[in-house]
Protein backbone atom coordinates (compact mmCIF):
# COMPACT_ATOMS: atom_id res chain seq x y z
CA UNK A 1 0.00 0.00 0.00
CA UNK A 2 1.45 3.28 -1.08
CA UNK A 3 1.51 6.21 1.26
CA UNK A 4 2.01 9.88 0.53
CA UNK A 5 2.26 12.94 2.68
CA UNK A 6 -1.02 14.72 3.15
CA UNK A 7 0.62 18.10 3.55
CA UNK A 8 1.97 18.10 -0.03
CA UNK A 9 -0.79 19.08 -2.48
CA UNK A 10 -0.93 17.42 -5.86
CA UNK A 11 -0.20 19.38 -9.00
CA UNK A 12 1.58 22.16 -7.16
CA UNK A 13 3.64 24.31 -9.46
CA UNK A 14 6.94 25.99 -8.68
CA UNK A 15 6.73 28.48 -5.85
CA UNK A 16 7.01 32.12 -6.80
CA UNK A 17 9.62 33.96 -4.81
CA UNK A 18 8.42 37.04 -3.01
CA UNK A 19 11.69 38.80 -3.79
CA UNK A 20 10.53 39.40 -7.37
CA UNK A 21 7.79 41.81 -6.27
CA UNK A 22 8.83 45.09 -4.66
CA UNK A 23 8.22 45.34 -0.92
CA UNK A 24 6.33 48.59 -0.23
CA UNK A 25 5.37 48.06 3.40
CA UNK A 26 7.90 50.61 4.70
CA UNK A 27 8.03 53.03 1.75
CA UNK A 28 7.08 56.59 2.82
CA UNK A 29 3.64 57.67 1.70
CA UNK A 30 2.40 54.13 0.99
CA UNK A 31 -0.06 52.12 3.08
CA UNK A 32 -2.55 49.30 2.42
CA UNK A 33 -6.13 50.04 1.50
CA UNK A 34 -8.66 49.32 4.28
CA UNK A 35 -10.85 47.50 1.72
CA UNK A 36 -8.53 45.42 -0.43
CA UNK A 37 -5.10 45.80 1.24
CA UNK A 38 -3.83 47.18 -2.06
CA UNK A 39 -1.09 49.78 -1.74
CA UNK A 40 -2.42 53.33 -1.92
CA UNK A 41 -0.83 56.77 -1.76
CA UNK A 42 -2.22 60.14 -0.79
CA UNK A 43 -3.18 62.77 -3.34
CA UNK A 44 -2.30 65.56 -0.89
CA UNK A 45 -6.01 66.34 -0.41
CA UNK A 46 -7.62 64.31 2.42
CA UNK A 47 -11.18 64.89 1.19
CA UNK A 48 -10.20 63.62 -2.26
CA UNK A 49 -8.56 60.56 -0.70
CA UNK A 50 -11.80 59.75 1.10
CA UNK A 51 -13.73 60.08 -2.16
CA UNK A 52 -11.73 57.52 -4.13
CA UNK A 53 -13.86 54.44 -3.58
CA UNK A 54 -13.23 54.02 0.13
CA UNK A 55 -9.50 53.29 -0.29
CA UNK A 56 -8.48 56.45 1.61
CA UNK A 57 -6.05 57.26 -1.18
CA UNK A 58 -5.21 56.69 -4.83
CA UNK A 59 -4.41 53.05 -5.54
CA UNK A 60 -1.03 52.42 -7.12
CA UNK A 61 -1.24 51.54 -10.79
CA UNK A 62 -4.28 53.78 -11.40
CA UNK A 63 -4.82 57.09 -13.14
CA UNK A 64 -7.20 59.96 -12.43
CA UNK A 65 -8.60 62.44 -14.96
CA UNK A 66 -9.88 65.75 -13.55
CA UNK A 67 -11.98 67.80 -15.95
CA UNK A 68 -12.88 71.44 -15.33
CA UNK A 69 -15.29 73.74 -17.11
CA UNK A 70 -14.87 77.49 -17.26
CA UNK A 71 -11.74 79.59 -17.15
CA UNK A 72 -10.77 78.84 -13.56
CA UNK A 73 -7.94 76.55 -12.45
CA UNK A 74 -9.22 74.76 -9.36
CA UNK A 75 -7.97 71.48 -10.80
CA UNK A 76 -4.50 72.97 -10.84
CA UNK A 77 -4.66 73.28 -7.05
CA UNK A 78 -5.33 69.54 -6.79
CA UNK A 79 -2.36 68.86 -9.06
CA UNK A 80 -0.06 71.05 -6.96
CA UNK A 81 -1.15 69.27 -3.77
CA UNK A 82 -0.48 65.95 -5.51
CA UNK A 83 2.99 66.98 -6.65
CA UNK A 84 3.89 68.61 -3.32
CA UNK A 85 2.84 65.47 -1.46
CA UNK A 86 5.09 63.39 -3.69
CA UNK A 87 8.07 65.64 -3.01
CA UNK A 88 7.46 65.52 0.76
CA UNK A 89 7.27 61.70 0.62
CA UNK A 90 10.45 61.36 -1.47
CA UNK A 91 8.64 60.03 -4.55
CA UNK A 92 9.82 60.68 -8.09
CA UNK A 93 7.61 63.41 -9.56
CA UNK A 94 7.33 63.78 -13.34
CA UNK A 95 5.75 67.01 -14.58
CA UNK A 96 4.90 67.26 -18.28
CA UNK A 97 4.44 70.32 -20.46
CA UNK A 98 5.46 73.08 -17.98
CA UNK A 99 8.67 74.76 -16.95
CA UNK A 100 10.44 74.88 -13.61
CA UNK A 101 8.38 77.89 -12.45
CA UNK A 102 5.45 75.53 -11.93
CA UNK A 103 7.58 73.57 -9.45
CA UNK A 104 8.59 76.72 -7.59
CA UNK A 105 4.91 77.64 -7.10
CA UNK A 106 4.04 74.44 -5.23
CA UNK A 107 2.28 75.08 -1.90
CA UNK A 108 4.28 74.76 1.28
CA UNK A 109 3.37 72.77 4.35
CA UNK A 110 1.03 74.39 6.84
CA UNK A 111 2.02 75.48 10.32
CA UNK A 112 2.31 72.84 13.00
CA UNK A 113 0.24 74.83 15.50
CA UNK A 114 -3.07 73.50 14.26
CA UNK A 115 -1.69 69.99 13.98
CA UNK A 116 -0.40 70.15 17.54
CA UNK A 117 -3.80 71.28 18.78
CA UNK A 118 -5.40 68.38 16.96
CA UNK A 119 -2.87 66.00 18.48
CA UNK A 120 -3.59 67.29 21.98
CA UNK A 121 -7.33 66.96 21.48
CA UNK A 122 -6.86 63.47 20.04
CA UNK A 123 -4.76 62.42 23.04
CA UNK A 124 -7.42 63.76 25.37
CA UNK A 125 -10.13 61.87 23.55
CA UNK A 126 -8.13 58.65 23.61
CA UNK A 127 -7.44 59.13 27.29
CA UNK A 128 -11.13 59.55 27.92
CA UNK A 129 -12.05 56.48 25.90
CA UNK A 130 -9.50 54.12 27.44
CA UNK A 131 -10.16 54.18 31.17
CA UNK A 132 -12.38 57.04 32.19
CA UNK A 133 -14.27 54.93 34.70
CA UNK A 134 -11.14 53.80 36.48
CA UNK A 135 -9.70 57.29 36.64
CA UNK A 136 -12.90 58.57 38.19
CA UNK A 137 -12.68 55.82 40.81
CA UNK A 138 -9.09 56.77 41.51
CA UNK A 139 -10.05 60.40 42.02
CA UNK A 140 -12.99 59.73 44.35
CA UNK A 141 -11.34 56.89 46.29
CA UNK A 142 -14.45 54.74 46.58
CA UNK A 143 -14.34 51.59 48.74
CA UNK A 144 -10.80 52.45 49.83
CA UNK A 145 -9.32 50.43 46.99
CA UNK A 146 -8.08 53.44 45.01
CA UNK A 147 -6.22 56.13 46.83
CA UNK A 148 -6.67 59.75 45.70
CA UNK A 149 -4.51 60.84 42.74
CA UNK A 150 -3.53 57.25 42.08
CA UNK A 151 -4.08 55.63 38.70
CA UNK A 152 -5.75 52.26 38.48
CA UNK A 153 -4.01 49.12 37.30
CA UNK A 154 -5.90 49.23 34.02
CA UNK A 155 -4.82 52.80 33.36
CA UNK A 156 -1.24 51.88 34.23
CA UNK A 157 -1.41 48.92 31.87
CA UNK A 158 -2.60 51.10 28.98
CA UNK A 159 0.07 53.68 29.76
CA UNK A 160 2.79 51.03 29.63
CA UNK A 161 1.28 49.70 26.40
CA UNK A 162 1.43 53.13 24.78
CA UNK A 163 5.04 53.58 25.89
CA UNK A 164 6.05 50.19 24.52
CA UNK A 165 4.27 50.93 21.25
CA UNK A 166 6.01 54.27 20.86
CA UNK A 167 9.41 52.71 21.52
CA UNK A 168 11.61 52.15 18.44
CA UNK A 169 11.21 48.76 16.84
CA UNK A 170 14.35 46.70 16.65
CA UNK A 171 15.52 45.24 13.38
CA UNK A 172 14.33 48.14 11.20
CA UNK A 173 16.67 49.93 8.86
CA UNK A 174 16.99 53.70 8.69
CA UNK A 175 14.73 53.77 5.62
CA UNK A 176 12.04 51.76 7.39
CA UNK A 177 12.16 53.95 10.50
CA UNK A 178 11.92 57.08 8.34
CA UNK A 179 8.89 55.62 6.58
CA UNK A 180 7.21 54.92 9.91
CA UNK A 181 7.82 58.48 11.12
CA UNK A 182 6.67 60.17 7.89
CA UNK A 183 2.92 60.93 7.90
CA UNK A 184 0.76 59.50 5.15
CA UNK A 185 -0.59 62.91 4.13
CA UNK A 186 0.58 66.48 4.74
CA UNK A 187 -1.36 69.71 5.18
CA UNK A 188 -0.46 72.40 2.66
CA UNK A 189 -0.92 76.15 2.52
CA UNK A 190 -1.47 77.77 -0.88
CA UNK A 191 -0.14 81.10 0.40
CA UNK A 192 3.28 79.55 1.11
CA UNK A 193 5.91 78.06 -1.16
CA UNK A 194 7.35 74.61 -0.74
CA UNK A 195 11.04 74.44 0.10
CA UNK A 196 12.37 71.93 -2.43
CA UNK A 197 14.91 69.58 -0.80
CA UNK A 198 18.27 69.21 -2.46
CA UNK A 199 17.71 65.48 -2.92
CA UNK A 200 14.22 65.89 -4.41
CA UNK A 201 13.60 63.73 -7.46
CA UNK A 202 11.79 65.96 -9.95
CA UNK A 203 11.73 65.32 -13.67
CA UNK A 204 10.36 68.17 -15.80
CA UNK A 205 9.62 66.73 -19.24
CA UNK A 206 9.08 69.25 -22.08
CA UNK A 207 6.73 68.67 -24.96
CA UNK A 208 8.34 66.94 -27.95
CA UNK A 209 8.33 67.89 -31.60
CA UNK A 210 5.35 69.44 -33.31
CA UNK A 211 4.56 66.32 -35.30
CA UNK A 212 4.94 63.83 -32.41
CA UNK A 213 4.64 65.79 -29.14
CA UNK A 214 4.17 62.71 -26.93
CA UNK A 215 7.17 60.66 -28.08
CA UNK A 216 9.69 62.54 -25.94
CA UNK A 217 7.39 62.26 -22.94
CA UNK A 218 7.01 58.49 -23.25
CA UNK A 219 10.70 57.86 -23.83
CA UNK A 220 11.77 59.95 -20.83
CA UNK A 221 9.18 58.36 -18.57
CA UNK A 222 9.99 54.80 -19.63
CA UNK A 223 13.71 55.40 -19.10
CA UNK A 224 13.05 56.75 -15.61
CA UNK A 225 10.99 53.68 -14.69
CA UNK A 226 13.66 51.27 -15.91
CA UNK A 227 16.61 53.03 -14.28
CA UNK A 228 14.97 53.68 -10.89
CA UNK A 229 15.14 51.24 -7.93
CA UNK A 230 12.34 48.64 -7.60
CA UNK A 231 10.92 50.30 -4.47
CA UNK A 232 10.66 53.78 -5.97
CA UNK A 233 7.22 55.32 -6.49
CA UNK A 234 6.58 57.59 -9.49
CA UNK A 235 3.95 60.31 -9.79
CA UNK A 236 3.01 61.55 -13.25
CA UNK A 237 1.55 65.07 -13.36
CA UNK A 238 0.01 66.46 -16.58
CA UNK A 239 -1.55 69.92 -16.06
CA UNK A 240 -4.02 71.30 -18.63
CA UNK A 241 -3.56 68.56 -21.18
CA UNK A 242 -4.05 69.63 -24.83
CA UNK A 243 -4.22 73.31 -23.83
CA UNK A 244 -2.90 75.51 -26.69
CA UNK A 245 -0.88 77.51 -24.16
CA UNK A 246 1.42 74.52 -23.52
CA UNK A 247 0.69 71.94 -26.23
CA UNK A 248 0.94 72.21 -30.02
CA UNK A 249 -2.21 71.75 -32.12
CA UNK A 250 -0.99 68.33 -33.30
CA UNK A 251 -1.32 67.02 -29.74
CA UNK A 252 -5.11 67.07 -30.00
CA UNK A 253 -5.12 64.83 -33.06
CA UNK A 254 -6.66 61.44 -32.17
CA UNK A 255 -3.74 59.41 -33.56
CA UNK A 256 -1.32 61.23 -31.23
CA UNK A 257 -3.38 61.73 -28.08
CA UNK A 258 -5.07 58.32 -27.98
CA UNK A 259 -1.81 56.52 -28.66
CA UNK A 260 -0.29 58.30 -25.67
CA UNK A 261 -3.24 57.41 -23.42
CA UNK A 262 -3.04 53.79 -24.55
CA UNK A 263 0.72 53.70 -23.82
CA UNK A 264 0.16 55.27 -20.40
CA UNK A 265 -2.42 52.63 -19.52
CA UNK A 266 0.02 49.94 -20.63
CA UNK A 267 2.72 51.38 -18.34
CA UNK A 268 0.28 51.41 -15.42
CA UNK A 269 -0.43 47.74 -16.06
CA UNK A 270 3.28 46.94 -16.40
CA UNK A 271 4.22 48.76 -13.16
CA UNK A 272 1.09 48.36 -11.00
CA UNK A 273 2.88 49.00 -7.71
CA UNK A 274 5.22 51.81 -8.70
CA UNK A 275 3.32 54.64 -10.36
CA UNK A 276 0.19 56.79 -10.34
CA UNK A 277 -0.96 59.57 -12.67
CA UNK A 278 -3.28 62.57 -12.44
CA UNK A 279 -4.27 64.53 -15.56
CA UNK A 280 -6.33 67.71 -15.87
CA UNK A 281 -8.29 68.62 -18.99
CA UNK A 282 -10.01 71.97 -19.77
CA UNK A 283 -13.59 71.29 -20.84
CA UNK A 284 -13.98 74.83 -22.12
CA UNK A 285 -11.72 73.91 -25.04
CA UNK A 286 -12.49 70.19 -25.28
CA UNK A 287 -16.07 69.43 -24.13
CA UNK A 288 -17.18 65.98 -23.13
CA UNK A 289 -19.22 65.42 -26.26
CA UNK A 290 -16.02 65.08 -28.31
CA UNK A 291 -14.94 61.56 -29.13
CA UNK A 292 -11.33 62.19 -28.08
CA UNK A 293 -12.45 63.20 -24.58
CA UNK A 294 -14.70 60.14 -24.27
CA UNK A 295 -11.82 57.89 -25.22
CA UNK A 296 -9.57 59.60 -22.69
CA UNK A 297 -12.16 58.92 -20.00
CA UNK A 298 -12.22 55.25 -20.97
CA UNK A 299 -8.44 54.98 -20.72
CA UNK A 300 -8.36 56.51 -17.20
CA UNK A 301 -9.39 54.63 -14.06
CA UNK A 302 -11.17 57.57 -12.43
CA UNK A 303 -12.89 60.64 -13.89
CA UNK A 304 -13.96 63.72 -11.91
CA UNK A 305 -15.54 66.93 -13.19
CA UNK A 306 -15.29 70.34 -11.51
CA UNK A 307 -18.03 72.85 -12.36
CA UNK A 308 -17.42 76.24 -10.70
CA UNK A 309 -20.36 78.45 -9.90
CA UNK A 310 -20.88 81.47 -12.18
CA UNK A 311 -20.48 83.90 -9.27
CA UNK A 312 -17.55 82.60 -7.24
CA UNK A 313 -17.50 83.40 -3.56
CA UNK A 314 -14.14 84.21 -2.02
CA UNK A 315 -13.67 81.52 0.61
CA UNK A 316 -10.24 82.78 1.59
CA UNK A 317 -11.78 85.77 3.40
CA UNK A 318 -14.34 83.75 5.34
CA UNK A 319 -12.13 83.56 8.41
CA UNK A 320 -9.27 85.47 10.01
CA UNK A 321 -6.73 82.83 8.97
CA UNK A 322 -8.34 81.94 5.66
CA UNK A 323 -9.67 78.66 7.02
CA UNK A 324 -13.31 79.69 7.10
CA UNK A 325 -13.71 79.74 10.90
CA UNK A 326 -15.57 82.97 11.44
CA UNK A 327 -18.66 81.40 12.91
CA UNK A 328 -19.99 80.34 9.53
CA UNK A 329 -18.98 77.51 7.26
CA UNK A 330 -17.12 78.08 4.03
CA UNK A 331 -19.31 78.72 1.04
CA UNK A 332 -18.92 76.19 -1.81
CA UNK A 333 -17.30 77.46 -4.97
CA UNK A 334 -18.54 74.81 -7.36
CA UNK A 335 -19.94 71.34 -7.86
CA UNK A 336 -17.99 68.12 -8.24
CA UNK A 337 -19.33 65.23 -10.28
CA UNK A 338 -17.94 61.71 -10.09
CA UNK A 339 -18.18 60.01 -13.48
CA UNK A 340 -15.98 57.03 -12.67
CA UNK A 341 -13.92 55.67 -9.78
CA UNK A 342 -11.16 53.06 -9.81
CA UNK A 343 -12.84 49.64 -9.53
CA UNK A 344 -10.61 47.27 -7.60
CA UNK A 345 -13.13 44.81 -6.14
CA UNK A 346 -16.02 42.77 -7.41
CA UNK A 347 -18.43 45.11 -5.62
CA UNK A 348 -17.52 48.03 -7.88
CA UNK A 349 -16.28 51.55 -7.07
CA UNK A 350 -13.60 50.04 -4.89
CA UNK A 351 -16.25 48.41 -2.73
CA UNK A 352 -17.78 51.69 -1.57
CA UNK A 353 -21.02 51.31 -3.50
CA UNK A 354 -22.70 53.70 -5.89
CA UNK A 355 -24.77 55.46 -3.27
CA UNK A 356 -21.84 56.70 -1.21
CA UNK A 357 -20.18 59.09 -3.63
CA UNK A 358 -21.38 58.73 -7.20
CA UNK A 359 -25.04 59.31 -6.36
CA UNK A 360 -24.56 62.21 -3.94
CA UNK A 361 -24.32 65.92 -4.73
CA UNK A 362 -20.80 67.06 -3.92
CA UNK A 363 -19.37 70.58 -3.71
CA UNK A 364 -15.81 71.81 -3.38
CA UNK A 365 -14.26 74.78 -1.63
CA UNK A 366 -10.74 76.10 -2.17
CA UNK A 367 -9.41 78.22 0.66
CA UNK A 368 -5.94 79.39 1.51
CA UNK A 369 -5.09 76.19 3.34
CA UNK A 370 -7.13 73.37 1.91
CA UNK A 371 -9.23 71.95 -0.89
CA UNK A 372 -12.36 70.58 0.72
CA UNK A 373 -14.92 68.25 -0.89
CA UNK A 374 -18.17 67.75 1.01
CA UNK A 375 -21.86 66.97 0.35
CA UNK A 376 -23.87 69.85 -1.04
CA UNK A 377 -27.33 70.90 0.13
CA UNK A 378 -29.29 74.05 -0.59
CA UNK A 379 -30.18 76.30 2.36
CA UNK A 380 -33.82 77.21 3.08
CA UNK A 381 -35.38 79.95 1.00
CA UNK A 382 -35.13 83.39 2.60
CA UNK A 383 -38.85 84.05 2.33
CA UNK A 384 -39.84 80.71 3.86
CA UNK A 385 -39.63 81.56 7.58
CA UNK A 386 -41.27 78.32 8.67
CA UNK A 387 -38.59 76.26 6.90
CA UNK A 388 -35.83 78.34 8.45
CA UNK A 389 -37.38 78.02 11.87
CA UNK A 390 -37.84 74.26 11.67
CA UNK A 391 -34.56 73.54 9.89
CA UNK A 392 -32.71 70.72 11.56
CA UNK A 393 -35.64 69.71 13.79
CA UNK A 394 -37.39 66.36 13.69
CA UNK A 395 -41.14 66.09 13.96
CA UNK A 396 -43.10 63.33 15.63
CA UNK A 397 -44.16 61.90 12.27
CA UNK A 398 -40.56 61.52 11.11
CA UNK A 399 -39.55 59.41 14.10
CA UNK A 400 -42.58 57.14 14.15
CA UNK A 401 -41.85 53.47 13.53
Amino acid sequence: MAFRKRNVPLGRGPSISADNSPQLEHVPGIRPSPLTSQSVTSTGTPSLDDLLGGHSGLALGSSLLIEESGTTDFAGALLKFYAAEGICQGHIVHVIGVDTSWIRDLPGTADEKSSRRKAVSTDADEKMKIAWRYESLGQTGERGAFAPKRKSNVSYFYAQLMVSTAAPIRGLSSQDSTALQTPFSHAFDLSKRLVIPTDAKINVIPVGSLQKPFDTVLQSFKQALKSSPPQSVHRLVIPSMLSPAMWPPEASRPENMLRFMHSLRALLAQYPSRMTAIITLPLELFPRNLGIVRWAELFCDGVLELTPFPHLMDASNSGPDGSGTKGTEEQPQGMLRVHKLPIDTERGEGGAGAGSSMGADLAFTVSRRKFLIKPFSLPPVEGDQDAQKDAGKLTGKEIEF
